[in-house]
């Protein structure tokens, strides 16, 4: 198998609806696989991919585990020379999937790459970054609700960001092979990161291609409201990053 699809949803069946659909043009190529990771969502999206996309391979888990665990379980079913992470708020695209497999192809030393994301609008969002720290999380925290919009540089050419945001990751197999399946002690974020900087310290290199774009509706559950459970989920998460890595700042 050559490519390895892996999604996961948890109650966001408008979202998976037209994810799904934007992924159709991969019933053409041949080695391709999707599969769907429903992290206990409540809303019809089983019902909804086993009666309209039956070709998709199915794991239901009975409950919310957290980000690093459902992709990991897609990870573990997957058969592909390289596995790509999608958001299910994510409108994929023949050009850019096949464009950041190609590249794969002809640098055997990079073990991630990612492309560039935009909002229905086509306005660019940052999704390479700065591995997170303390001051870059209030940072953001408090643009969102002052509505400050943080300034961010549009790449022109290729580049190695510290890490990619894990809304559209292709990986290499040898990667996970070398560095180890997501930390499932991350529930939700910044697992992204801490899987970049360990494939990074295996030696493989974690590349942006701005001349690849998908959409990415860009949910920012936490963001919405800093004091739900799932952001106390989110913020536990972040100070186990710290620690794990010695990143404060």
């Amino acid at each position: 198998m050559r490519l390895s699809i892996v999604l996961i949803s948890w109650n966001s069946l408008p979202y998976l609806k037209a994810c799904v659909n934007s992924l159709q043009f991969t019933q053409e190529w041949e080695n391709t696989e999707i599969i769907w990771v429903d992290n206990g969502s409540k809303d019809g999206a089983a019902q909804f991919i086993i009666k309209n996309y039956p070709h998709i391979r199915r794991i239901i888990l009975p409950e919310n585990r957290g980000v690093a665990y459902a992709r990991n379980r897609g990870i573990e079913k997957a058969s592909g020379k390289y596995i790509l992470f999608l958001d299910d708020d994510t409108i994929a695209n023949k050009e850019a999937i096949y464009g950041m497999t190609a590249y794969m192809d002809f640098h055997s030393e990079t073990g991630i790459c990612g492309c560039r994301l935009t909002n229905n609008r086509n306005e660019v969002q940052k999704s390479a970054k700065e591995y997170p720290g303390i001051s870059i999380k209030c940072r953001n925290i408090l643009c969102s609700y002052t509505r400050k919009k943080e300034k961010n540089t549009v790449a022109i050419s290729e580049y190695e960001p510290e890490y990619l945001i894990g809304a559209c990751q292709l990986i290499r197999k040898e990667a996970i092979d070398a560095a180890g399946l997501l930390d499932e002690h991350i529930f939700y974020g910044p697992e992204d990161a801490d899987f970049c900087l360990r494939v990074r310290k295996c030696g493989f290199r974690i590349v942006y291609l701005p001349q690849f774009s998908i959409i990415h509706h860009w949910k920012r559950i936490t963001n919405r409201n800093i004091f739900s459970r799932l952001a106390f989920k989110h913020i536990r998460a972040l100070l186990y990053f710290y620690k794990k890595h010695h990143r404060y700042f």
